[in-house]
């Protein structure tokens, strides 16, 4: 095997064609809505760690578990990179009616890129926070929610963070 591109060999990498069952996939017995995603701060350093805060309600009659799922895209990369990565989720228990807020930390790891080594690379990126993956088509109704931070500085390797 001369070529070890993923492009057409993974669903990270298939482009705009979306997997059958993608993570998460699955039904509940209730309803949950989405809203408050907060990214602090919205501009960082390239070696630094991003927070996240995210509202989740269970809208239903019924006490639920949603698995919440954070997606992470690049806008502009060197090198091909997957359409977004997971990186983070959590399962959480909420009581009909009620509302939990969550928080999460990205790490400044989970942003490198591999181009003849590890590497974290400034731009923009797109941080998805859902029940769901970004774009996916489903039967129930499920937000999910999004919002760009940048990250400045000069590009380095991640062992120099």
């Amino acid at each position: 095997m001369e070529n070890y591109t993923m492009e057409g060999r993974t669903y990270r990498y298939y482009g705009q064609e979306a997997p059958l069952y993608p993570f998460g996939y699955g039904l509940s017995y209730t309803t949950f809505r989405y809203r408050d995603l907060v990214l602090s701060p919205p501009a960082l350093p390239v070696c630094a760690n991003l927070s996240v805060s995210v509202v989740l309600e269970n809208t239903g009659q019924r006490d639920g578990e949603e698995v919440v799922q954070l997606y992470l895209r690049w806008e502009q990369s060197s090198v091909p990179v997957p359409r977004w990565q997971l990186v983070a989720f959590r399962r959480v228990a909420v009581p009909a009616g009620r509302e939990t807020k969550l928080f999460f930390q990205v790490v400044a790891e989970q942003r490198a890129i591999w181009a003849e080594g590890w590497r974290l690379e400034p731009g923009t990126f797109t941080l998805f926070a859902g029940g769901q993956q970004p774009g996916q088509q489903t039967r129930v109704p499920s937000e999910v929610l999004s919002a760009r931070f940048t990250v400045t500085g000069a590009a380095q390797p991640l062992r120099g963070c």
